[in-house]
């Protein structure tokens, strides 16, 4: 058993630790965090790795900058053996040099590169989010400071630990990012023309959809507006002319890369999830592995209620948005098609999501259909499935 495992850890142990082993039999000591256990010999017991099962007993924690790095390393007991501040190529050396070990950054840019270049090197990585180290902070904050909360952190047993993403992952999020930038960029450029319009008179609804509109007034030879102004909103016009051929290149370059993925396959026979919303999954989410069920992954997209309850009274508000924006956002921009217009029509009155349009707001609706989504893509990647449809299924 537990206690037999664990009695049997304290035989050879010097003797200087007797006090601390009777308070163990006493039952006064906690458990120990999962892989790490009590070995007063040489300190700490090592750390298992679960991957290779090679035996690890230093911790080192690594706070990252563009050119300074802070590293602190300590036993699984959090027993300090040394501070370091190392540039990045010392950095790089130093980890080489070093016997295997458990390496954890906070989740940052370049996390994932040296979580890979660790690997590499035959280290353990695991990646923190910072709004889990930060309250392992003791009073100032600085460099030193960081990377001892860094370790702190990392030996709680209940600790969350982000996983970190493979180079295809990275490069498939800088082509999605950069779409998604020159759309911002020319919503940008939409909406300065429409201002300097609206200046003269000239109103117009929110929306690319209406620049051809636009377009028309700006060329019309009758227009009112001054010539100055003109040539300004024609080369405004150019400018969206010219973000919005870029934009559809890297559309057609996403699409290509769905279609080359059996994954970005499987996710599109779900109403309401295209080549895009498909490559965000696969490019922005990690291994469903990592989630024990279909809610966990909707609470991780920040679909869920955020709680506030206490003294045994539940009071649930609004989602709580915390997660991955880019994914909950295309999730639910799926989720008002399937209710929305035409699409509505071809609702049956008995279903689920009939039976709350009756009664519940389309955005209500929306979101709340964006979390079964999302537990439905948790199934069909831990089950390797095509999506079917839960109407036919109990049919």
């Amino acid at each position: 058993n537990l206690t037999a495992r664990r009695e049997h850890r304290w035989v050879g142990c010097s003797d200087t630790h007797a006090a601390e082993r009777e308070l163990f039999q006493m039952g006064w000591l906690p458990p120990s965090p999962d892989g790490i256990a009590m070995c007063q010999d040489c300190g700490v017991e090592s750390h298992t790795s679960e991957e290779d099962g090679e035996m690890k007993d230093t911790m080192i924690g690594v706070d990252l900058a563009k050119r300074v790095f802070q590293l602190h390393g300590a036993s699984m007991v959090g027993e300090v053996k040394f501070r370091k501040k190392l540039s990045r190529e010392q950095f790089r050396a130093f980890m080489a040099a070093q016997p295997a070990a458990l390496v954890v950054f906070e989740a940052c840019g370049t996390a994932s590169y040296w979580a890979r270049e660790m690997e590499a090197l035959g280290h353990e990585v695991k990646l923190i989010a910072p709004q889990y180290v930060r309250p392992f902070v003791k009073r100032q904050k600085n460099d030193a400071a960081d990377a001892e909360a860094i370790v702190i952190a990392a030996r709680q047993p209940e600790m969350r630990f982000v996983a970190p993403k493979t180079a295809a992952q990275q490069a498939k999020a800088v082509l999605f990012r950069g779409r998604e930038r020159l759309v911002h960029q020319r919503t940008e450029l939409v909406n300065a023309l429409r201002a300097v319009l609206y200046e003269y008179g000239h109103v117009f609804p929110v929306g690319f959809c209406h620049v051809k509109r636009i377009a028309a007034v700006v060329e019309d030879p009758d227009c009112d507006l001054p010539a100055l102004v003109i040539a300004e909103c024609q080369d405004l016009l150019a400018q969206i002319a010219e973000k919005t051929e870029r934009i559809d290149a890297k559309t057609k370059t996403l699409k290509a890369l769905a279609a080359g993925t059996d994954t970005a396959r499987r996710l599109q026979t779900m109403p309401g999830v295209g080549p895009l919303t498909a490559l965000a999954v696969e490019a922005f989410a990690p291994d469903m592995a990592h989630f024990k069920s279909g809610r966990d992954f909707a609470a991780w997209l920040g679909l869920v209620p955020r709680q506030h309850s206490t003294g045994g009274k539940a009071r649930l508000g609004r989602i709580s948005k915390a997660g991955q924006s880019d994914i909950r956002r295309l999730l639910i921009i799926g989720a008002m098609t399937r209710i929305m217009g035409r699409a509505r029509h071809k609702i049956p009155a008995e279903s689920w999501i009939g039976r709350m349009l009756a009664r519940k707001p389309k955005m209500l609706v929306g979101i709340a259909l964006a979390n079964r989504m999302a537990r439905q893509i948790w199934a069909m990647l831990t089950k390797n499935e095509d999506y079917r449809d839960p109407s036919l299924a109990t049919a």
